[in-house]
C-alpha cells in the first residue's frame, strides 16, 4: 500500500480550503484519509499553513511520499529540511 501526503479540498465554491492528510494512494481525492495533519487556507494574505510538525515527520520517516504542493508547503514550514537533517545525520 502506498502512503501519500496531500491536499483534500474542502469548502464551498470559489472558496477553496484545503486539509493536509495521509492517505492511501488509490483513495479518491476527497475520499477516505488515514490522518488529518493540518490545513492550509491559501485565499488568506499570506496563506495560513497550520501543521502537526512531529506527526508529519512521522509520517515522512514510515516512508510517506508528498504530493508536489504538500512538498512545497513543508519546504516553506521547514520541515522538509528537518526530515533530511533527521535522515541524513545517522
Amino acid at each position: 500500500m502506498a502512503v501519500k501526503i496531500r491536499l483534500k479540498r474542502m469548502g464551498s465554491k470559489k472558496n477553496p480550503f484545503y486539509r493536509v492528510v495521509v492517505a492511501d494512494s488509490r483513495a479518491p481525492r476527497d475520499g477516505r484519509f488515514i490522518q488529518q495533519l493540518g490545513y492550509y487556507n491559501p485565499l488568506t494574505d499570506p496563506a495560513t499553513v497550520k501543521l502537526d510538525d512531529e506527526a508529519t515527520l512521522a509520517w515522512l520517516q514510515k516512508g510517506a511520499q508528498p504530493s508536489d504542493t504538500v512538498r512545497t508547503l513543508l519546504s516553506n514550514e521547514g520541515l522538509m529540511q528537518k526530515y533530511h537533517e533527521a535522515r541524513y545525520s545517522k
